[in-house]
C-alpha cells in the first residue's frame, strides 16, 4: 500500500491526540483512503519536554525547514496555536507544495482568505474543521448537507469554557470568579481567560461560521461582542425564575438579507434546546429555509474530539491526493454582505437596574420607555439592601437601535444604574 507522510506543527494537547488516534485507527483509515497515513515528522518547541504519547518512529524536531524541505511529507497538520508565527509558517508550507490542516480559528478568523487563496495557487488543500465547536463536524456539513439549502440563522454555544462557567453558576449558584476558578482547575479555562471570558473566541469562531454559511467575510469590527466576566449571579437565578437560561450565545442572522452577528449572553427558554447543553459541551443550530432547524451537539473541545476532527480533514486530503483533486477551497461560496442596521435587528430584552430605593423612579423609567416608543412585558422588583431595589424588566420585541437609547437614557438618570441588558430568544 501506497504511503503518505505527514508532519506535525505542535505536540500539545490536539497534536498528541492526532498521533494516538492515527495509530489507534490506522487499518481503518487505510481501508477508508487506500493508504498508508505515517507521521514522519513533529516539531516542537522544545526537545527536551516529556510527552504522554507513543512517538516512536517519529522523528521530533524544533526546526521548522526539516518539513519545509522534506519532499516526502506531502501533509502537515499545524496545532501550536499563535498567529503571526502559524500564519509565517503555513504560507512557507504552502509555497513548499505541502497540504494544510490546521485548528487555530484565530488564524483562519483573521486571514483564512488570504490563505485559501494561496493555497489554491500552489494548488493545495487547507482545510480547518477542528477550528470551530472542536469534535462537531459542523463545517464540511454546512458545505455538503446545506449545499443546496438557504442558511437564514446560525447560532450556538461554541465556547466550551464559558458555557462550563454559566453552567456552574446557573445549577450550583457559585458566582463568577469562583465559577472560573473551577473551569482552570479542571483545565477547562486558561491561566489568562480573556479571549474566552470576554467572547472573543466565540466571535472568532462566528467569523468562520459566517464565512460557511452565508458565504461573507467579516472581521471582529463587524461584530458585537460581550462576555459573561460581568455575569450577576442574581440575573441568572431571576432569569431561571423566569424560566430562561442565561448562555454565552453567538448568533449570525439574515435580517432583510443582511448580516448581523453577535456574540453575548442571551436568556433562552428552558424549553429551547440550546437551553440544556451543559458544561464544556456545544451545539450548533443551523436554520435553512428549505430543511428548518437543525442541531449539532457535541464536546467543544478536549485532545481527542478535536483531533477527531483534524483526522477527517486528514482523510479528506487524502482522498484528494488519490483522485488528484487538491486545490479546491474548503468553502466556495462567497457573496457580497452588508451588515443589518441597528433599526432592523429586533429581540425582547431582559433589562435589570440598581435604583434607589425612594418615590418616583418607576415613573423615570416610565417615561425613557415611553420616549423611545418601547413597551413593557414584565417588571419585578426586589431589595438589594435598606437603600437599594434591583429592578428587572422584560421587553416586548424592539431594535437594538432602541435598546440603546433606553440604556443610554437610563445610565444618565440620577441613582439609577443599569446592570444588565441581555437578547432574549423567542419561545
Amino acid at each position: 500500500m501506497q504511503v503518505i507522510n505527514i508532519g506535525i506543527l505542535g505536540l500539545g494537547t490536539v497534536g498528541s491526540g492526532v498521533v494516538r488516534i492515527l495509530r489507534d485507527h490506522q487499518n481503518k483509515i487505510s481501508s477508508i483512503t487506500g493508504r498508508k497515513l505515517v507521521i514522519k515528522t513533529v516539531v516542537v518547541h522544545d526537545l527536551a519536554k516529556k510527552r504522554n504519547v507513543d512517538l516512536t518512529g517519529i522523528n521530533v524536531t524544533d526546526k521548522i525547514d526539516d518539513l519545509i524541505n522534506d519532499k516526502d511529507i506531502q501533509i502537515v497538520v499545524e496545532v501550536m496555536g499563535t498567529v503571526t508565527t502559524a500564519k509565517e509558517y503555513i504560507e512557507r508550507l504552502l509555497n513548499s507544495g505541502k497540504h494544510i490542516i490546521t485548528a487555530n480559528k484565530d488564524l483562519i478568523a483573521t486571514y483564512g482568505s488570504e490563505l485559501a487563496e494561496l493555497a489554491g495557487k500552489n494548488d493545495c488543500d487547507l482545510f480547518y474543521e477542528a477550528s470551530v465547536a472542536g469534535g462537531i463536524p459542523i463545517l464540511r456539513t454546512i458545505v455538503n448537507s446545506f449545499a443546496a439549502d438557504r442558511i437564514v440563522e446560525v447560532k450556538g454555544i461554541v465556547n466550551g469554557t464559558t458555557n462550563y462557567i454559566m453552567t456552574q453558576m446557573s445549577q450550583n449558584h457559585v458566582d463568577y470568579q469562583k465559577a472560573l476558578k473551577s473551569a482552570q482547575e479542571l483545565g477547562f479555562a486558561e491561566p489568562d481567560p480573556t479571549n474566552d471570558v470576554e467572547g472573543i473566541d466565540a466571535a472568532y469562531k462566528m467569523i468562520i461560521l459566517t464565512q460557511f454559511a452565508f458565504g461573507m467575510n467579516v472581521t471582529l469590527d463587524d461584530i458585537e461582542v460581550e462576555g459573561i466576566s460581568r455575569v450577576d449571579l442574581e440575573d441568572i437565578k431571576q432569569a431561571k425564575k423566569l424560566g430562561y437560561n442565561i448562555k454565552l450565545v453567538g448568533i449570525a442572522k439574515l435580517i432583510n438579507d443582511r448580516i448581523n452577528i453577535s456574540v453575548g449572553p442571551v436568556l433562552i427558554p428552558e424549553d429551547q434546546p440550546l437551553a440544556a447543553v451543559q458544561n464544556e459541551n456545544n451545539a450548533v443550530l443551523v436554520t435553512g429555509a428549505a430543511v428548518g432547524e437543525t442541531m449539532f451537539y457535541g464536546p467543544g473541545a478536549g485532545e481527542l474530539p478535536t483531533a477527531n476532527s483534524v483526522l477527517s480533514d486528514i482523510i479528506a486530503v487524502t482522498k484528494n491526493i488519490v483522485l488528484g483533486t487538491t486545490g479546491s477551497r474548503f468553502n466556495d461560496f462567497s457573496r457580497e454582505g452588508k451588515q443589518a442596521l441597528p433599526d432592523e435587528v429586533v429581540y425582547p430584552y431582559y433589562i435589570s437596574l440598581r435604583v434607589k430605593d425612594q418615590p418616583g423612579q418607576m415613573l423615570k423609567i416610565t417615561e425613557v420607555m415611553t420616549s423611545v416608543k418601547a413597551s413593557f412585558h414584565l417588571i419585578l422588583q426586589t431589595e438589594i439592601d435598606n437603600d437599594y431595589a434591583r429592578i428587572v424588566m422584560t421587553t416586548h420585541e424592539m431594535s437594538e437601535a432602541q435598546l440603546k437609547e433606553i440604556v443610554s437614557a437610563i445610565s444618565d438618570l440620577k441613582d439609577i444604574d443599569v446592570i444588565a441588558s441581555y437578547k432574549v430568544l423567542p419561545d
